[in-house]
């Protein structure tokens, strides 16, 4: 091998250090910044606690739970990107949609899903590892997985709307089903975008480090309490 290859080669594995270095400092400081501010990203309630009254409160107040809570937002973006390049893409945020409602019909009508946080974050944890990974599951195992995460991320959403009255609990669930589709295809659309003009496998590591970091807080807050 030549002096020129000999310098290339190091050069090469160099940079994955580098870069892998780069990644684990940002998660560290991500990780670093949600534990010191725990109390206000555990903050799910657009209506601080209040239950919706009416068709506009039930709305909004879907339209803000999953994009107020972290663990939430973070899954949602997941599966936007992990559906990138996928057959049926557009397909596999919507099974998590639908049983999300589901799982909130399962909280209104008082039946209980087991350890619901602990499974929400190692759903948020899972997803940012599969970003992470080259290889990636297809277009059905990903949807059948959204589809079990969203029973259990419905289930969280669901204790904004117990006690609320039919109307505002039918615009909670269309507020809480369009905010979660308009994110994931966003984040399909943009991801897709920028994977053709850049380096599409680095911007998924990227992203999948920092959402499984959010879901390492997210599980370790449930875990100690």
């Amino acid at each position: 091998m030549s002096n020129i290859q000999l310098y290339t080669a190091k050069k090469t594995k160099s940079s994955v250090f580098s870069s892998g270095r780069l990644y684990i400092i940002i998660a560290s400081v991500v990780c670093l910044g949600l534990l010191s501010s725990t109390d206000p990203v555990l903050a799910h309630h657009a209506l601080s606690g209040k239950i919706p009254s009416n068709f506009f409160e039930g709305f909004i107040s879907g339209l803000a739970h999953p994009v107020i809570g972290l663990d939430h937002f973070a899954f949602v973006v997941a599966i936007g990107l992990l559906s990138i390049g996928q057959q049926n893409s557009f397909l596999i945020p919507a099974a998590f949609v639908l049983t999300a409602m589901a799982g909130t019909g399962i909280h209104v009508l008082n039946y209980n899903l087991p350890f619901p946080e602990i499974i929400i974050a190692c759903s948020v944890v899972a997803f940012g590892v599969m970003l992470l990974v080259s290889r990636k599951p297809n277009w059905l195992v990903l949807a059948g997985l959204g589809a079990i995460a969203g029973l259990f991320h419905g289930y969280a959403y669901g204790e904004s709307i117990v006690g609320a009255q039919m109307t505002p609990l039918i615009a909670y669930l269309a507020g809480f089903s369009v905010i979660q589709y308009v994110v994931a295809i966003g984040a399909l659309l943009i991801g897709s975008a920028v994977s053709n003009k850049f380096s599409g496998i680095k911007m998924l590591r990227f992203a999948g480090l920092a959402i499984a970091a959010i879901g390492t807080v997210f599980l370790t807050t449930a875990i100690t309490g």
